[in-house]
C-alpha cells in the first residue's frame, strides 16, 4: 500500500532530538538506521511487509527508552509516540497505525509474529543483535526472509 509520509527526514530529526539516551546509545540512531536497512532488505527479499510501517518502526521502536537495559514498556512508549506524531510527520490509517503500534509494543517481548509487517519489523531488529555481542538465531525469526538472513549472518 502507498502511504503519504509527510516528512520522514523531519521525523528522524524530531525523534533523535528528544531521545533521552543520546546519539551514541546502543539503542539509538545508529541502531535505528541498521534496523531500517535490515527491514528494507527483508522486504526486498519477499517478506511481504508494508515498507512504510517498517521504516516508521525503525525510528520509533526504541525511541522512548529510559535506559540501556531491559526497560520494560519502552516499546509501548514508542507506540504512544507514533500515535502522537501521526498526522504531523506521517499519515496512516487506523489499521496501519494499529500494526505499527503492535510492532513497537511487542518487539521487546521476544515473540514471533505471523503478520508479515510485524514479523519483518521484529526480524529487522533482531538482525542487529551483533551490536551487543549476540547472534541472530533463525529459530526466533518470524519471516522466511529473516530466517535466511539469520542463517547467512551466523
Amino acid at each position: 500500500m502507498q502511504h503519504a509520509v509527510l516528512d520522514l527526514t523531519r521525523l528522524w530529526r524530531h525523534v533523535e532530538s528528544q531521545f533521552l539516551l543520546g546519539p551514541y546509545s546502543i539503542h539509538g540512531p545508529s541502531h535505528w538506521r541498521r534496523v531500517e536497512g535490515n527491514g528494507l532488505m527483508l522486504a526486498r527479499d519477499g517478506s511481504g511487509a508494508d515498507v512504510t510501517i517498517v521504516r516508521l518502526f525503525a525510528v520509533l521502536h526504541d525511541s522512548r527508552r529510559h535506559d540501556e537495559g531491559t526497560d520494560w514498556g519502552h516499546g509501548e512508549r514508542g507506540a504512544e509516540l507514533a500515535r502522537l506524531l501521526r498526522g504531523k510527520y506521517f499519515d496512516l490509517s487506523d489499521a496501519e497505525l494499529g500494526t505499527l503500534g503492535a510492532a513497537c509494543a511487542g518487539h521487546e517481548k521476544g515473540g514471533v509474529s505471523d503478520n508479515p509487517t510485524i514479523g519483518t519489523c521484529w526480524d529487522a531488529d533482531r538482525l542487529d543483535l551483533g551490536r551487543v555481542g549476540a547472534r541472530s538465531d533463525p529459530r526466533y525469526m518470524s519471516t522466511d526472509a529473516g530466517r535466511r538472513a539469520a542463517q547467512g549472518w551466523r
